[in-house]
């Protein structure tokens, strides 16, 4: 959460949006210059009206001055101090929603790992029943109590427990290198499996869409950027509208020509500019943002409409993984009583091998479909919290 580079870029654009706000509210103060300036004049040749020569005196002048101006008037100035504000809120919603990304992809690496490890321990010990199953059925056929194609089957399904078991390592490999890149070094020693939530999730449909409407950082970038664009026609239209200035320079000159030598004077000046034509660059600028609102009001109005539908697709998605796995469970447990119970009549000679094989297999399945089960539930409540707009540090708690 704290080193993560997407989120510390995200975290650089709203401190660039604070400093664009500080911009603009400069222009509401008076700027102030100080200029010098020192010139060296060298005349060649200098004749007076009749061709004949003049005298020459030149003059080095030296010239300071300050100017205070400040800007009475500017129709475009507090729209744009005001599109600047939003844009503040905007960054800081895009901050949430980038959070909120790499919260779930974090879950979801995390996650990942503790199933990974814990169906590759499924499969270590599958491998080791079928090593197990192998010696046995080789002993009973010493006792000519199995056939040789009892012992050829038993083989066949350690064969494939070791490949199995192989493919579960990789999974893990994978589900590591995967947990590094999103969240950092591996401590399994610390790896704990959950399949609940850390934060309250809706308990209906109903108060899952309210809380959407109200945080879902989607719906909420969609608005600010509609607000911004109407802030865009009011700065398009100043365009067209008159600014006023008022200024104040100081000025002093030494050696300012050959008949004077020093100079200080002030100079007051107010300024009035009114643009009252352009080629129609400003009006069609104006009609372009009255557009690009238009725009933005559609996107509000499609998102609105794309969140009801996610929120609404998450929530299924949590209540059947949730009856999934209640099914996966029962179905778990079955496995186990049917593999116990053949287990037991193989032992009595009631049984064949590949009934036993047959059941450790479903077994093995069942164990396998428990633990991608059990993950995807837990995956479907922070999904439904993602979809509200609530996957966030504040609502987990994790400052």
């Amino acid at each position: 959460y704290n080193g993560n580079v997407e989120l510390n870029a995200e975290r650089k654009n709203l401190i660039v949006s604070e400093q664009d706000l500080k911009i603009v509210r400069s222009e509401y103060l008076p700027s102030a210059t100080i200029t010098t300036s020192k010139s060296k004049e060298d005349t060649n040749k200098l004749t007076n009206q009749s061709g004949g020569d003049a005298s020459i005196n030149d003059v080095d002048p030296l010239s300071t001055s300050i100017k205070l101006e400040q800007t009475i008037i500017d129709f475009g100035r507090g729209a744009d101090y005001q599109k600047k504000k939003v844009g503040i809120d905007l960054a800081r919603v895009k901050l949430l929603k980038k959070e909120q990304d790499i919260l779930y992809k974090a879950i979801e690496a995390y996650s990942g790992l503790v199933a990974a490890k814990e169906k590759e321990e499924i499969n270590r010990k599958n491998v080791e029943l079928k090593i197990s199953q192998l010696e046995t059925d080789r002993i009973r056929l010493e006792r000519a109590e199995v056939k040789l194609s009892d012992v050829a089957q038993s083989e066949s399904s350690l064969a494939g427990a070791e490949a199995q078991y192989i493919q579960s390592k990789n999974e893990v490999v994978i589900s590591k290198l995967n947990y590094e890149n999103v969240i950092g070094n591996v401590n399994e020693s610390n790896l704990q499996k959950s399949i609940q939530a850390i934060a309250n999730v809706p308990t209906s449909l109903e108060s899952a869409i309210e809380l959407s409407k109200k945080n879902n950082q989607d719906v909420k970038i969609a608005e600010l950027e509609l607000e911004q664009a109407e802030k865009d026609i009011t700065i398009a239209k100043s365009d067209l509208a008159p600014t006023a200035s008022l200024s104040l320079e100081r000025s002093y000159t030494e050696d300012l020509s050959t008949t004077y030598d020093e100079r200080e004077k002030d100079i007051l000046k107010a300024t009035v500019s009114w643009p009252f034509y352009s080629g129609g660059t400003k009006i069609a600028k104006v009609n372009k943002n009255r557009n690009l609102k238009i725009r933005k009001k559609l996107l509000l109005d499609n998102e609105i409409k794309t969140n009801n539908t996610n929120v609404a697709s998450a929530w299924s998605n949590l209540l059947s993984s949730k009856s999934f796995l209640a099914a996966v469970r029962l179905q778990v447990k079955a496995a186990e009583n049917a593999n116990e119970g053949i287990s037991a009549e193989y032992e009595r000679g009631s049984r064949t091998t590949l009934d036993v094989i047959q059941s450790n297999t479903l077994l093995l399945n069942a164990q396998i479909s428990l633990a991608n089960s059990e993950r995807n539930y837990l995956l479907a409540q922070y999904n439904l919290l993602k979809s509200i707009g609530l996957l966030n540090s504040d609502y987990l708690k994790l400052k």
